[in-house]
C-alpha cells in the first residue's frame, strides 16, 4: 500500500483527526504543518502497527524534518510488532546520525557530528541484462538545492544507451524507488557502487551504433553520470575480479540449462544474422537431398554448430562474456552464490574454449532461434498430415 492510501485508512480509522490528515495528500512535511505532535505519533503508530512499509517511509521523511523529532520518540517502540519495531528503529538511527539523542541512549561525552545527510541519500542499483541484453542502472544522489536527483538509464551493452532521464524528487521519495527496486524479483536490481554503474554506463555509451545519437538528457549529464575513476571497473568487472575460479564443465552445463529454460539471455544476434541463420536452418531441414529425419537433424546441429562459432568470434563472443559476468554480479549480490559462480566460469568460456567445446554458446543460439524451430516443426508436422 502507498503512503497516500495508508494515509487515507488512517484518516478513515482516526475520524477525529481526518481533517488534519487528508488535506496533506500524503506529504510527510505537509502532515507535520497540519497534526500536533502528539496526534502526529498517533497516526505514525497506526501506520507502523498495520502498514509497516508505509509507516517506515513515513517515519524515515519525519527523521529528517527538524518537526518530526518528537512525534517519532513518542511512538511506544515495545507496542509494535517486529516489522513495526524494525521500520521505528531505522527512523531512530537516521535521528542519532543527525546528533539527535533518542530516549534510553548512553549519554555520550563527544559532540555529535554534523549530519550526514549527503550520505544517506546516496545509492545505485543495477539489473541484469534482460532476454535482448538491456540493463537498467539507476543514479540517486543529493540535490545541491535539496530533495534527490534520480538519473535512471536504459542500456545494452552492444546497442549503447537506449534510454536516459535525470529528474528531481523528494529524499522520501528516492528512498522509496530504490527500495522498490531491489525488492522487484523480476527485474533482479542489485545495490551497485556509483563508480562501477559510471564505468558500465561509459562502456555502453562506447558501444552507441553511429547512426543511433545518444539520447539528449544523456549527453547533457554525461560528466556527471558517467565520468568512471581510472582504474574503475563494471559490476561485471566487480564479479568477475571476486569470484575468477577455473571453468567446469557441470558448470557449464548448469549455465546452459539456465539459458534453455529462459533464466538467462537468449540476447540474439543481430536481426539480420539471425534471419540468415533462420533461412539456412530452414533450407536445410526442407532438403530433398536428406531422406530421412535423423540426417535432417544431424545437418540441422551442423549448420547450429557453424553459426555458433561465427557468431561469437572476436567481439561478440566478448560481449557475450560480458554479459554473462553482469548477469554474475545481481546473482552474487542477491545471495545466489552458485548462479554467480557458474555465470563467471560462463564468461571465461567464451574467451577460452572453442565454439564446439561451449555448450552454453550453442545453447545461446538454440534458445534464439526457438520460436522459428517450433514454427519449423509445425509446418513439417502440418505437412506430413496433408500427404496422401
Amino acid at each position: 500500500m502507498s503512503l497516500a492510501d495508508a494515509l487515507e485508512a488512517a484518516a478513515e480509522a482516526l475520524p477525529k483527526l481526518a481533517d488534519s490528515i487528508r488535506p496533506a495528500n500524503g506529504d510527510p512535511s505537509r502532515l507535520l504543518d497540519l497534526l500536533a505532535p502528539a496526534d502526529a505519533s498517533h497516526v505514525l503508530r497506526l501506520l507502523l502497527e498495520r502498514e509497516p512499509d508505509a509507516g517506515e517511509e513515513l517515519a524515515l521523511a519525519w527523521a529528517e524534518d527538524p518537526r518530526g523529532a518528537d512525534p517519532l520518540r513518542a511512538v511506544d517502540e515495545a507496542s509494535l510488532a517486529k516489522p513495526g519495531r524494525k521500520a521505528l528503529r531505522r527512523a531512530y538511527h537516521r535521528l542519532r546520525s543527525r546528533g539527535i539523542e533518542i530516549a534510553g541512549d548512553t549519554p555520550r561525552a563527544v559532540v555529535a557530528e554534523l549530519p550526514k545527510l549527503a550520505d544517506e541519500i546516496a545509492g545505485g542499483l543495477v539489473s541484469p541484462p534482460d532476454p535482448g541484453g538491456a540493463q537498467l542502472a539507476v543514479v540517486v544522489e543529493p540535490n545541491p538545492s535539496g530533495g534527490a536527483r534520480v538519473y535512471q538509464a536504459v542500456l545494452d551493452l552492444g546497442q549503447g544507451i537506449l534510454e536516459f532521464h535525470a529528474w528531481n524528487a523528494t529524499r522520501s521519495q528516492a528512498r522509496k524507488l530504490l527500495r522498490d527496486l531491489a525488492r522487484n524479483g523480476r527485474l533482479g536490481c542489485a545495490e551497485a557502487p556509483r563508480e562501477a554503474i559510471a564505468a558500465l554506463l561509459a562502456r555502453a555509451a562506447d558501444a552507441q551504433a553511429p547512426d543511433r545519437p545518444l539520447p539528449h538528457a544523456f549527453n547533457e549529464w554525461r560528466s556527471r553520470v558517467a565520468k568512471p575513476p581510472d582504474g574503475a571497473g563494471t559490476p561485471g568487472d566487480l564479479a568477475r575480479a571476486a569470484l575468477a575460479a577455473e571453468p567446469a564443465r557441470e558448470q557449464l552445463r548448469e549455465v546452459a540449462a539456465r539459458v534453455e529454460a529462459g533464466e538467462i539471455g537468449p540476447w540474439p544476434p543481430a536481426p539480420d544474422a539471425l534471419r540468415a541463420l533462420a533461412e539456412k536452418v530452414r533450407k536445410m531441414a526442407e532438403s530433398s537431398l536428406l531422406v530421412n529425419e535423423p540426417q535432417r537433424r544431424s545437418q540441422v546441429e551442423a549448420v547450429i554448430v557453424d553459426a555458433v562459432e561465427s557468431l561469437y568470434a572476436g567481439d561478440d563472443g566478448e560481449l557475450a562474456a560480458r554479459r554473462f559476468e553482469e548477469h554474475a554480479y545481481a546473482a552474487w549480490k542477491r545471495g545466489r552464490e552458485a548462479e554467480a559462480l557458474a555465470s563467471v566460469a560462463a564468461a571465461r568460456s567464451f574467451r577460452e574454449r572453442g565454439a564446439d567445446d561451449n555448450p552454453v554458446a550453442r545453447a545461446l543460439v538454440v534458445r534464439a532461434l526457438a520460436p522459428f524451430l517450433e514454427a519449423l516443426r509445425a509446418e513439417q508436422a502440418s505437412s506430413l498430415l496433408a500427404r496422401p
